[in-house]
């Protein structure tokens, strides 16, 4: 089976366009988790554009009671960048993304390599150049009893420094093949580009690491992406906040009118 982690980043941003606390993320991280989600995903960057520090820390404080009184095993997974320092924006103090991490412990962190400014993740660890600055970044978080997870382009070669520096698994890149599939699910460049996050799979397995996978993957894509093999987790923020409001915009649209119009 492979578990999904539902990512709330969207939630937030919605929020963060007004004053106040709604939609609320921890409430909608609730019903999520009631809805049968295996966990949840928050990526915590400095500029607090969607998820904020106090959210972090509350999710985790939900997450643990769920489980305590639920003998659930819900996880929580942080993601961002590990050289995120503290720094200050108008939203308020950032403390650093592993100071934070550390002080709210996940059950999973994926440290990504990505930069304050860009928009979104758009590539893998190049961990010829990072990972000596990664190792003990690594090793940190793994003496706090957290599963570490490194965003990976499907690269054998990087895969394998990954397992060497002491990674639990890999989150596969699928930004590309998501765009491929849009363009044409049935493409030779679509097919070329499975097959290679397929052998991907196959290698971190070899080396004994677990394989996660995220960017873009949706209702469609994923009937071919859910056959990778090993796949262990999925986390889908943007695609399911969208399906939500297409599933959901007519029954609501009605129930506005029934409310406005009783009779």
């Amino acid at each position: 089976m492979t578990d999904l982690s539902v990512n709330l980043n969207k939630i937030a941003l919605i929020r963060n366009s007004r004053s106040g606390n709604y939609p609320d993320v921890i409430a909608h991280a609730a019903t999520c988790i009631t809805a049968g989600a295996h966990g949840i995903t928050v990526h915590p960057r400095p500029d607090q554009r969607h998820i904020r520090p106090t959210d972090v820390t509350r999710l985790h404080q939900l997450i643990k009671k769920y489980n305590t009184e639920n003998n659930a095993s819900i996880e929580f997974n942080i993601e961002g960048n590990p050289f995120a320092e503290a720094s200050a924006y108008p939203a308020g103090h950032y403390p650093g993304f592993i100071s934070l991490v550390l002080n709210s412990p996940p059950h999973q962190c994926t440290l990504v390599p990505d930069s304050n400014d860009q928009l979104t993740s758009d590539h893998g660890f190049d961990l010829k150049k990072s990972g000596k600055k990664l190792s003990p970044v690594i090793q940190d978080l793994k003496r706090a009893q957290i599963r570490v997870s490194l965003f990976m382009d499907p690269d054998l070669e990087q895969i394998s420094i990954a397992a060497d520096l002491g990674a639990d698994r890999i989150e596969l890149y699928t930004g590309p093949f998501a765009e491929c599939y849009l363009k044409n699910p049935d493409s030779h460049e679509t097919n070329t580009l499975f097959a290679q996050h397929c052998k991907a799979a196959e290698h971190a397995c070899r080396l004994g690491l677990g394989v996660n996978a995220g960017h873009d993957l949706n209702l469609q894509n994923l009937r071919l992406y859910r056959t990778l093999p090993h796949l262990n987790e999925v986390s889908i923020g943007h695609a399911l906040i969208v399906d939500a409001i297409h599933s959901g915009l007519t029954s609501t649209v009605q129930t506005y009118l029934k409310t406005l119009n009783p009779a």
